[in-house]
């Protein structure tokens, strides 16, 4: 009986709490006054890095500022004319904390009247990362092998060997550009509560693998 050629697909997914938060802020002042303007920020630049360092002290965090900017430039008004001139003074910042340390992170930074949180980034760490991978790759396969038995099953050929395992597109010696990457939702949720301060509501991060397999069912 001639061997019968097997070409099919496997995933699979998974979904990991985040571990590490990046809270990535602006500390900026507007006015009329370049000295006034100037001035102001520097202070809430201050008061910002003495809270990152207070929070720093009882949490394993890691945060950068860089140097503060100054522009200037006229608005345009609604008739058409332009205003007086506006200077801004501005500073963007990072921090990192983990996951856990977020919310009491961002309280603290909240404080400040003339900062503004841009967003946080939920992730893994790396070695997380790089476990998580390994499983769902080594899912992938199972699943590619599990679809094989299936089919050979069904035509009567339940003994089935593995010939050829590759990234999606690469079997048949094309390249999709890279091997199956972990793919992150959008892992942020955050809402004012009634108290003022913020809710934190990160989603899972996901990561999928994929991979195709031939197998020969005699």
């Amino acid at each position: 009986m001639t061997d019968l050629t097997l070409t099919v697909h496997g995933s699979a997914r998974a979904e990991l709490a985040p571990e590490r938060a990046t809270v990535r802020f602006t500390v900026a002042s507007d006015g009329p006054e370049r000295d006034a303007v100037l001035e102001a920020a520097r202070a809430a630049l201050g008061r910002t890095t003495a809270a990152l360092e207070s929070h720093a002290a009882g949490s394993a965090i890691e945060w950068s500022v860089d140097q503060l900017t100054v522009t200037a430039q006229r608005p345009w008004t609604n008739d058409g004319s332009q205003a007086p001139l506006v200077h801004r003074a501005s500073a963007q910042g990072r921090a990192l904390t983990p996951s856990d340390a977020a919310a009491v992170l961002v309280d603290a930074l909240v404080g400040e009247p003339l900062l503004t949180v841009d967003g946080i980034e939920w992730t893994l760490t790396d070695a997380s990362l790089a476990a998580a991978r390994a499983d769902v790759r080594a899912q992938a396969v199972a699943d590619a092998v599990e679809a094989a038995e299936t089919l050979a099953s069904a035509v009567g050929r339940p003994s089935i060997r593995v010939t050829a395992l590759a990234d999606p597109g690469m079997l048949d010696g094309g390249s999709n550009g890279g091997g199956p990457q972990p793919r992150f939702e959008k892992a942020m949720a955050m809402a004012a509560d009634a108290g003022g301060g913020f809710t934190l509501q990160p989603q899972a991060i996901e990561v999928e693998a994929a991979v195709d397999a031939r197998f020969t069912a005699e």
